[in-house]
């Protein structure tokens, strides 16, 4: 069997940036492609704010550029969903559907973090068409309209917030009257007059038509009463998951999940596993961000490779 020197789970920017890296070092990664290629990036139109690209590019295409790229070097991919990795000895071991049992020298942990969705008729069909979950991402392309923020936590009144930049209105809708943000953040959020409020909702229905969102359908929990509100976009900020599960707890993580790594490095608590991109970051989650972290992923792994290297020839 082959052990590949390094395996990168995950083809998000984070991923694909070490896989560019790693193959320029001519250490000839194994890249394992899940069931959404170029992870959140994918579901976004327009990406604006990535340098380099000053009139924007498509997701979807900077991506597939990131992917030429790493190819060009001799990066191979191979498609399948890891089910389970056994890092208790060496070389590791990956169980990945679809493909079988890989071995590997060292791991790229490159998962990312699923946005949550409410789950709720028209959302999904409308990502990219007036539904999303990234602020940062689309605000700008809201200038001078009528938003819906949903979401009652710290990050739902961080994104209205930053929201008003660009919008006439911000709606905060949430299905309690209570909300789960901290004070200042609560009262950051009531003191912009820009923020009006709509608690004690529930999300039913994104309504829309063939032009994207037109708003969305909540029932008022006070009357039983349904009602729409009518918005040109509606920003989902219920939280994020990161896809960890696969890794059976033999990697730390924080109680939501997240990766936990060396302060300044991609080093896990297991040497020779290193983590980029949103997996391990839960606080910016920009494509620049994890592209920047997967390419310290790959000097990170690639001193490990040298080292072992070292000491078996010792």
């Amino acid at each position: 069997m082959t052990v590949y020197k390094t395996i990168i789970i995950g083809t998000g920017p984070g991923g694909l940036t070490s896989a560019i890296y790693l193959a320029r070092a001519n250490l000839s990664p194994l890249v394992i492609e899940g069931p959404e290629p170029g992870g959140q990036l994918t579901t976004t139109t327009e990406v604006e704010n990535f340098p380099g690209f000053p009139d924007g590019i498509m997701g979807p295409e900077l991506m597939a550029n990131m992917r030429q790229q790493a190819e060009r070097f001799g990066a191979e991919f191979r498609s399948g969903w890891v089910n389970s990795v056994d890092l208790s000895k060496r070389p590791f071991t990956l169980n990945v559907e679809g493909i079988g049992e890989l071995k590997a020298e060292s791991i790229i942990v490159s998962t990312g973090a699923s946005a949550k969705y409410l789950g709720i008729p028209g959302e999904r069909d409308n990502v990219g068409r007036g539904v999303s979950t990234c602020a940062t991402c689309d605000g700008f392309f809201f200038r001078g309209k009528k938003i819906i923020v949903v979401g009652g936590g710290d990050s739902a009144m961080e994104e209205a917030n930053f929201l008003t930049r660009f919008a006439s209105e911000v709606v905060l809708v949430n299905r309690r009257t209570e909300l789960r943000a901290s004070k200042i953040m609560q009262d950051r959020a009531r003191a912009n007059e820009k923020i009006s409020w709509n608690l004690n909702r529930t999300p039913v229905e994104v309504v829309a038509d063939d032009n994207g969102v037109k708003g969305l359908k909540v029932l008022n929990n006070e009357t039983g009463q349904e009602e729409v509100i009518e918005a040109s976009g509606i920003f989902i900020a219920i939280g994020h998951t990161p896809n960890t599960k696969f890794l059976g707890g033999q990697i730390t993580t924080d109680e939501t999940g997240y990766i936990l790594v060396q302060p300044g490095t991609t080093l896990t608590n297991i040497p020779g596993v290193f983590a980029c991109g949103d997996v391990q970051d839960s606080r910016y989650r920009q494509a620049i961000s994890a592209a920047g972290s997967g390419c310290m992923a790959a000097l990170d792994c690639e001193r490990y490779l040298e080292e072992v290297e070292a000491h078996v020839h010792a």
